[in-house]
């Protein structure tokens, strides 16, 4: 099968489009041949090996997190997802991900895919989708008529963060550039703020129950944002190499926020997108072999969006 891989770390040169052995499924997996997987940022990282700590992987090793396709082969004790079951799902970040013909992945981590949009295009929803849901309402805890700053909501995982926190019922502040303001408003946001006319902060001038940070800010621009947060309150942040702040004084609690893989938050997930309450944004999709160009356009920052990455295109 075709597959790409990196053998060292560093810059996106070091992905190879190549060869590599089909993989077979052992006790508890299953064999998915990839209808497409996604670029995420935590890919680069890995990558460049800035990940070795919390996320080791074994070289050669093959990228890709968010996996949608079909069950192809099933390893032995399998009694969830069958043969020829269209899937998607957030593979374990430690093994060999999706940018392959073929992968291998953890039964239990598999949802049902959506019937509502191309296959191949689900893959844009599991890990972005999981980190928008497990922020509001694991973490957040977010309640109907609360108001919630999105900060970064021009990306991927803030789309779904604005959409899920809309139609929980909450008043949704969402920071987004001229060039993605009217995504942004279409995805529910109730007030939008320019993030590239000046500062955030200064712009939301009443509280707000929960900010929700997805974006590489600065220490002191992250701390603006937790001044902003009501007595009691909560700050989720995504920039894991930058601690939540948080205000003993006040009861504002400060939470850093790891995606986790779960199947039955991916299968909710799932059902809202096939009842047509949640959008599955696609911006392009690239071919398996086009997978070097695309992470070295991302560390240029050129590409906005979810790019699905599709094999054999």
């Amino acid at each position: 099968m075709k597959a790409v891989r990196f053998h060292e770390f560093g810059g996106p040169g070091v992905l190879r489009h190549e060869d590599a052995e089909q993989p077979v499924p052992g006790p508890g997996q299953v064999r998915i041949r990839v209808a497409g997987t996604s670029f995420n940022g935590v890919d680069a990282n890995i990558r460049g090996g800035n990940m070795q700590g919390p996320i080791p992987v074994t070289l050669p090793h093959t990228p890709g997190i968010d996996v949608a396709g079909t069950v192809d082969a099933l390893g032995e004790g399998v009694t969830g997802p069958a043969v020829g079951d269209a899937v998607v799902g957030f593979l374990p970040m430690t093994e060999d991900g999706a940018a392959a013909e073929y992968v291998l992945a953890p039964a239990d981590v598999l949802a049902a895919a959506p019937t509502t949009v191309p296959l191949a295009d689900a893959a844009a929803l599991p890990i972005v989708g999981l980190t928008a849901y497990q922020a509001l309402f694991e973490h957040a805890g977010l309640q109907p008529g609360q108001r919630v700053l999105v900060n970064g909501a021009g990306g991927a995982v803030g789309g779904y963060a604005v959409q899920l926190a809309r139609a929980a019922g909450a008043h949704v502040i969402a920071t987004a550039s001229p060039r993605s303001a009217d995504r942004v408003r279409a995805d529910g946001a109730s007030e939008i703020v320019d993030h590239t006319a000046g500062d955030v902060a200064a712009a939301v001038p009443e509280p707000v129950d929960v900010v929700l940070n997805l974006a590489p800010v600065e220490p002191e621009q992250l701390a603006a944002l937790a001044g902003l947060v009501r007595d009691g309150g909560v700050l989720v942040n995504t920039t894991v190499w930058m601690p939540a702040p948080s205000d003993e004084a006040r009861g504002v609690r400060g939470i850093d926020l790891f995606v986790r893989s779960d199947a039955a938050q991916l299968a909710e997930l799932v059902a809202r997108v096939d009842r047509g309450e949640l959008r599955v944004d696609v911006a392009e999709r690239v071919p398996l072999a086009g997978l070097a160009d695309l992470h070295a356009r991302a560390a240029d920052g050129g590409i906005s969006g979810k790019a699905v990455v599709v094999p054999g295109s």
